[in-house]
């Protein structure tokens, strides 16, 4: 089905079991509500999985920095920024093998929890403007994004895990955050695609598998956000940038989503846009009401793009930890969070927990 939902704790209540068997869900979306250990987000994930055949996808948001839904139990993540910095200060190479290093523990870890992928990497350019973004953002510089995310998808893969490029065509170039406000981004299309759109180019052409797109509205392309413009997500994206993975929408619930209208229709005008799968969020009622509207909603080309995030390696931790990258990204991870200076002030897992 096209729609990814969440769950309010930390086992399935008999309500989430009668939901996510219906058509049209496709997957589930863990916050740090539905988090307590390891053994039990393990138990949860098996829960959900045992729900349906063919099962559902689950997913989180595990960047690192201040967006880690699963911290106690789990390796602390630095924010994306700390990978841009190393390689300013060494060199390129150690960036680069720290962000892959990085990646690949994350990856291994949620997987032995029974996840199947992180909603990350940010390839939004950091340009000191949007507060939602910040160090979320590996870098300043476009290229250096390119190199870095797609060291971080390499790392990503390596342990079996699909990456999820966000937020296309990115949203380093406004102040308000999409959470709170609809911004737009006034920039020519042709500065969007020089720099903001490098990141995406890069990793499209190494095999991206999904893309999330930005609640943003770039006027000189189109009057709608990107995540419900078919100018953005088919004709530039699909088309003339060759995508081939999944678009799965950011948060429906996000005040920047109210721009398409009500929940059926916000819905219905992602879907019409192009995207693949609509993540509904901290609304039961909302959902609900999505997906009995979708029940007959039907896309084999979607299904087929949606199966490649479904992770294989479910490998037990125990066994990860005999992994040789297991104690080198581990003795990295330390010396960079010894060097870290996060800024906590801002955190977007306070916001009702919304995708970000």
């Amino acid at each position: 089905g096209p729609v990814m939902l969440d769950l309010a704790g930390v086992v399935l209540t008999a309500e989430d079991r009668e939901l996510l068997q219906h058509p049209a869900v496709g997957g589930v979306i863990l916050f740090a509500r539905n988090y307590a250990d390891p053994q039990q987000l393990a138990a949860l994930t098996a829960a959900i999985r045992a729900v349906r055949e063919p099962r559902l996808l689950v997913a989180v948001d595990q960047e690192g920095g201040r967006v880690q839904r699963f911290r106690s139990g789990f390796r602390r993540l630095p924010p994306a920024a700390a990978f841009g910095e190393l390689a300013r200060r060494e060199s390129l190479q150690a960036g680069l093998r720290a962000a892959q290093l990085a990646a690949w523990l994350m990856a291994a870890e949620l997987q032995a929890v029974g996840v199947d992928f992180s909603f990350a990497p940010v390839l939004d350019v950091d340009r000191g403007l949007c507060q939602a973004i910040g160090d979320r953002a590996f870098a300043q510089e476009p290229a250096a994004i390119a190199a870095l995310t797609t060291a971080w998808m390499q790392g990503a893969r390596r342990a079996g895990m699909a990456s999820v490029g966000k937020h296309f065509p990115g949203h380093g170039g406004v102040e308000a955050d999409s959470h709170l406000a609809l911004p737009c981004d006034g920039r020519s299309f042709d500065t969007l695609w020089r720099e903001d759109l490098t990141p995406f180019r890069q990793l499209v052409g190494q095999g991206l598998e999904a893309v999330m797109p930005s609640h943003v509205v770039y006027p000189a392309v189109d009057s709608q956000p990107a995540g419900f413009s078919s100018r953005w997500l088919r004709e530039i994206l699909r088309e003339r940038m060759g995508f081939q993975g999944a678009v799965i929408s950011d948060a429906l619930d996000m005040a920047a989503a109210e721009a398409a209208g009500g929940f059926v229709e916000r819905s219905q005008a992602a879907l019409n846009a192009g995207c693949d799968l609509l993540l509904l969020c901290n609304n039961r009622p909302a959902a609900i009401q999505v997906v009995e509207a979708l029940a007959d909603h039907h896309s084999p080309a979607a299904q087929t793009r949606l199966a490649r995030l479904y992770s294989r390696h479910f490998t037990p931790h125990a066994q990860v930890q005999q992994h040789p990258y297991w104690q080198e990204a581990n003795a990295l991870l330390e010396q960079l969070a010894a060097g870290a200076s996060t800024d906590l002030s801002f955190d977007p897992t306070t916001r009702g927990g919304s995708v970000v």
